[in-house]
């Protein structure tokens, strides 16, 4: 009796759509036709797939894909390392990043221009309290008030004709810098009015 409560549950087990260790039976082995069979017909319906004509160009993708993927290119470390220096130039050029020489141009010229006023009207002022304090000379507060603002306008117009006389070319330019200001302020109003536009 024990032997055909064994047999039962031995069949009970092989009609299960699941292995107990957690494999999975093939479809022939389901239905309880032969294995063998059930591996027959799916390597027929791979080479099937494999026929197509779509199947070779799908694959060679896939090739290309993965070495794409993996880093792997065809072309010499070398040619990549040109390339990326040319693109970070270009880039670097496309950003409107300003030179470094341009740069260092605008600054000494904008130094120069903005700070000679800046310190003139607080010497201005300065010299005004001095002449006053000693009861040499009195001047009336309002124009020492607008002289020293004046000078302080200067300054601030000395940092805009600072940028704009440097020379944003490689050549440095002129001292005074007329011929360069008129150039780089016709820039800015072409840049000006294309941007409204």
């Amino acid at each position: 009796m024990a032997a055909k409560s064994e047999q039962d549950a031995n069949k009970a087990r092989s009609g299960l759509p699941f292995d107990p260790k957690g494999k999975k039976p093939s479809k022939g082995k389901l239905e309880g036709g032969n294995s063998s069979q059930a591996v027959d017909s799916t390597a027929s319906k791979s080479s099937k797939k494999a026929k197509q004509p779509g199947s070779d160009v799908s694959a060679r993708a896939q090739a290309k894909a993965d070495e794409i993927l993996s880093g792997n290119s065809a072309k010499p470390k070398k040619q990549t390392a040109q390339k990326k220096a040319k693109d970070q130039r270009n880039r670097a050029n496309n950003s409107g990043a300003i030179p470094k020489e341009v740069s260092d141009r605008m600054l000494r010229r904008m130094a120069v221009l903005s700070s000679s006023p800046v310190f003139l009207g607080v010497g201005i002022f300065f010299l005004a309290y001095y002449l006053k304090s000693r009861e040499i000379v009195e001047f009336p507060p309002v124009a020492v008030l607008l002289v020293t603002m004046g000078c302080f306008g200067l300054g601030v117009l000395g940092l805009t004709y600072g940028v704009l006389s440097a020379s944003w070319d490689a050549e440095p330019g002129s001292l005074i810098g007329l011929s360069e200001f008129k150039l780089n302020f016709g820039r800015v109003m072409d840049a000006r009015k294309t941007s409204k536009t």
